[in-house]
């Protein structure tokens, strides 16, 4: 039997200077995206290392740079719901410059996620990104100085001295609230999870705000706080509708309840959005697509966060340190629930 298999040597940096007539330094420049070169030559290296199906040898590399080009994300996400985007977004960014990125679930175990850290900085990476499913301050990965940078996402340290990066929920609580006055409501509930979460009390607070600065409030009896479920939606719709029957809009916590809440609504009679305007929070594909109407609602954008993480993190791999508590800004999803 024939063996189809390419022995050809694998080809080196050298035979691309050569095919592209260049120097090596001249060829190294243009495949590592490195130094000023005229657009010609560049593109000229570049065909010819396509051509041979030039790969970089990571070792050597490594070598050079005192860099194993590899980051760790730790995550206690178990389902990827939050992470998984995050993680996304930080492969678009590091991507660029060929850093590989190890995943590890901590499942939310202390235990666990010790062994990652250390595992991490046995493998010598580059960073490690830290990333969770609520953005209420957390203990840091560890009590001592890991002599790599570490960036917090979706998830916050305690620790003043490291950087985090998390959703500004305030504005999305702004810009939920912002958009059904522009849609002319003006009786105006808010259905959310618990509110020990910070970003619950983050929403709330930026709802109340936008209200106020059209002369409007959010009554105690139009408040209703319980679980990050479906089935809270359904229940709260009787509380709600017993309290202020006259409600014309509903402000979710997170697009799970808002489904729940648009069942408890039809099965009542009550349209949407022609009775009640709705809005979701979270922007979840699954949630707020199959709902019926489709779900108004406000995007994290998670993997912009993602993409903002690894910048930082490549920042301070070049020597600049930052710290404190980054807000990145919300997008509102329009969709029917809220008329178009």
């Amino acid at each position: 039997m024939t063996d189809t298999r390419d022995d050809r040597p694998r080809a080196t940096i050298a035979d691309v200077a050569r095919l592209a007539a260049v120097s090596i330094g001249t060829a190294s420049k243009a495949v590592n995206g490195k130094g000023r070169l005229r657009s010609e030559t560049r593109d000229r290296v570049l065909a010819a290392a396509r051509e041979l199906d030039y790969q970089p040898d990571a070792l050597a590399r490594s070598m050079r740079a005192q860099r194993t080009f590899t980051v760790g994300l730790i995550t206690s996400d178990s389902f990827g719901r939050f992470s998984i985007p995050v993680l996304l977004g930080l492969e678009d960014t590091l991507g660029a410059d060929r850093i590989s990125v190890f995943l590890c679930d901590a499942r939310g175990d202390p235990v666990r996620e010790r062994y990652y850290v250390d595992s991490l900085l046995s493998r010598r990476v580059d960073g490690i990104v830290v990333a969770g499913r609520r953005t209420d301050p957390r203990q840091p990965i560890s009590r001592h100085d890991l002599q790599v940078p570490v960036v917090y996402a979706m998830t916050q340290s305690s620790a003043a001295g490291d950087l985090s990066l998390v959703p500004d929920d305030e504005q999305g609580g702004r810009l939920a609230a912002a958009h059904l006055l522009e849609r002319g409501r003006r009786r105006i509930a808010h259905i959310t999870g618990p509110v020990r979460f910070e970003a619950v009390r983050q929403r709330a607070a930026g709802l109340r705000a936008t209200l106020a600065e059209a002369g409007l409030e959010l009554a105690e009896e139009e408040l209703l706080a319980g679980s990050w479920s479906e089935a809270w939606g359904r229940e709260a719709v009787d509380a709600l509708l017993r309290r202020q029957p006259r409600v014309d809009a509903v402000f979710c916590g997170s697009d799970q309840i808002a489904r729940g809440v648009a069942e408890g609504l039809r099965e009542r009679g009550v349209g949407i959005p022609d009775d009640v305007a709705l809005i979701g929070f979270d922007n979840w594909d699954v949630m707020a697509l199959a709902a019926r109407p489709p779900l108004t609602s406000v995007d994290m954008r998670l993997d912009a966060l993602g993409r903002a993480a690894g910048q930082e993190l490549l920042a301070m791999l070049d020597g600049r340190r930052r710290a404190g508590v980054l807000r990145l800004p919300c997008e509102l999803v329009v969709r029917a629930s809220t008329g178009w």
